[in-house]
């Protein structure tokens, strides 16, 4: 990614760690990063990030802080990129004064809101994948993929999935793996699940029988 090329050629970057995205943001983008309650500030609720582009402001909800939530870090990070998305492929066509100003004051209104309920509109599963791009780049993943499993051979994770699912309301299961890669790159299990299907490292369902093989 372009980037961490930027970033890396500036100020170095260890291969071996996790993207310190708060960095890249600021140093690299020249973003100013805050921490806030976000439903008091914006008067609505589930709202985990927001970007103002005039002042070149990106805000995380603190119920994020990873200091004082370490658990969130992995969503911090990833609600952190995804507003670094936004301003890399949006900003330039979003006016400040949006149409979801209406539902704040008009004066203080971000141009850029995300909601963890919010339907995922293409600008909004954009960023999220310049989240994952950013966070968990491919050859970080396959170099991390290979040293913990000794190859790039990929991981038929039906049995386990299907375990998880039966113990587990959540929408996207998340196998060891997974979870054991999410804690090196520091994001959620849920978001190294996705990118590791993507890569077809993980494959997750039984594929389809080849009617014309054999």
């Amino acid at each position: 990614m372009e980037l961490l090329g930027l970033y890396a050629g500036r100020y170095g970057m260890d291969d071996s760690t996790a993207i310190p995205v708060d960095m890249v943001v600021e140093s690299t983008l020249g973003l100013t990063l805050e921490l806030d309650d976000l439903s008091k500030r914006l008067g609505a609720q589930d709202i985990l990030g927001a970007t103002w582009i005039q002042s070149k402001t990106v805000v995380i909800d603190q119920s994020l802080e990873p200091s004082e939530n370490p658990a969130m870090e992995g969503r911090f990070n990833f609600t952190l990129a995804h507003e670094a998305g936004h301003w890399v492929m949006h900003a330039h066509q979003i006016a400040d004064i949006p149409e979801q100003a209406t539902l704040f004051d008009i004066s203080t209104a971000p141009s850029i809101v995300c909601r963890s309920s919010q339907r995922k509109e293409s600008m909004e599963w954009q960023a999220d994948r310049f989240a994952s791009y950013l966070l968990m780049p491919e050859d970080r993943i396959m170099n991390f993929w290979r040293e913990i499993r000794g190859g790039l051979d990929q991981y038929m994770a039906f049995e386990e999935i299907e375990a998880i699912k039966a113990q587990s309301e959540y929408p996207i299961p998340v196998t060891q793996v997974a979870k054991d890669m999410a804690e090196h790159f520091r994001v959620s299990g849920q978001a190294m699940q996705i990118r590791l299907e993507g890569l077809k490292l993980i494959l997750a369902e039984h594929p389809e029988p080849d009617l014309f093989s054999g």
